[in-house]
């Protein structure tokens, strides 16, 4: 692979005119359109490609966004990240990303490692221990956009579903259907999206004059024991409490929800109803197919990379920088 020193012996012109031939700028340094073609025809033969360091130090820009997410192993987040590198790419840019899997420090230590890869910018899914160190970002005027999650004292663009309204109209379509002991299942974790939920889930509820307690709601701490021991929390729940229909805060937990309906041999529907937050393809190959509140994913992602690029001087600043996004039922056999 030719180094542009290398390049430009080869052509017999200068390095600075084999840069500014390779950076678009013949036309306005004179450079003949000949001489041009005959500069981006060697380095295509030599395989030549910028040393992405030197441009960063040249332009200020490293033409890489930093994306965190809460689990790229997740249907949710594997769609946002593909879509984002997609639409990104339309732009030149390329993207990083990782994981959080809902750790502050493991949070922490990935904005620190993406600040030293000086990205130019950043799409993260926070934890909740990530205030501090973005509240930074934003007083360093770092461009960034959040997504799926917000921190409500703070002024930063973001992204994500209307979590009220979604859990709203799935409550709704139980109770349409004649269910009235209807119960909640959620992380418990002390994030923006998931206080969201439970205030819908209980807003509908007491419109109708259904909700009676506390105990129609079960929190789930994961950091008890994992994924056997939520589904033994939410056995122990469904035996429990007996309702005749569930809510699920999130797919994952609604996967383990199932797990759990099945181990108690639970028919669904006829004695539980199932609707669970944001759709899996899991819940259409399940018998019966479960019903989801489902997140126009592609849009989310979309939506924030156009913010981004309008806050990183690419294209006009978007105006909008609060977005809200509709959900939508996707109806199947469990409710």
């Amino acid at each position: 692979m030719a180094s542009l020193k290398e390049l430009a012996r080869i052509v017999g012109v200068s390095p600075t005119t084999v840069s500014f031939a390779l950076n678009g700028r013949s036309k306005e340094m004179r450079i003949s359109e000949e001489l041009t073609s005959r500069i981006l025809k060697v380095a295509e033969e030599t395989g030549y490609r910028p040393n992405n360091i030197a441009v960063a130090l040249r332009t200020g820009q490293t033409k890489i966004i930093g994306l965190i997410v809460e689990d790229i192993a997740n249907h949710f987040f594997s769609t946002l990240a593909k879509t984002i590198e997609e639409e990104a790419n339309l732009f030149d840019y390329k993207v990083v990303y990782c994981s959080t899997e809902n750790d502050d420090e493991k949070g922490e230590g990935l904005l620190d490692m993406l600040q030293q890869q000086q990205v130019d910018g950043y799409l993260i899914t926070p934890t909740s221990g990530m205030r501090n160190k973005i509240g930074k970002l934003i007083n360093r005027k770092i461009p960034l956009v959040l997504i799926d999650r917000y921190f409500e004292d703070m002024e930063c663009p973001h992204v994500m579903v209307n979590n009220f309204e979604g859990i709203v109209k799935g409550v709704n379509l139980l109770i349409k259907k004649g269910y009235k002991k209807i119960s909640f299942i959620t992380p418990d974790l002390d994030l923006m999206q998931m206080k969201e939920r439970e205030k819908g889930f209980i807003a509908a509820l007491e419109k109708q004059h259904l909700y009676k307690s506390k105990k129609q709601i079960l929190k789930v701490d994961y950091k008890d024991g994992g994924k056997k021991e939520a589904i033994e929390k939410i056995k122990t729940y469904l035996k429990t409490e007996s309702p005749e229909a569930v809510v699920f805060a999130t797919n994952y937990i609604g996967i383990h929800g199932l797990q759990a309906i099945k181990e108690l041999k639970l028919k669904i529907p006829d004695d539980l109803a199932v609707i669970c937050f944001d759709d899996n393809e899991v819940f259409d190959l399940c018998t019966p197919s479960i019903t989801a509140i489902s997140q126009p994913i592609e849009d989310i992602a979309r939506t924030a990379v156009k913010i981004l690029m309008g806050e990183l001087g690419v294209t006009r600043k978007s105006a909008k920088k609060l977005v809200r996004i509709p959900t939508e039922i996707i109806n199947r056999e469990s409710a």
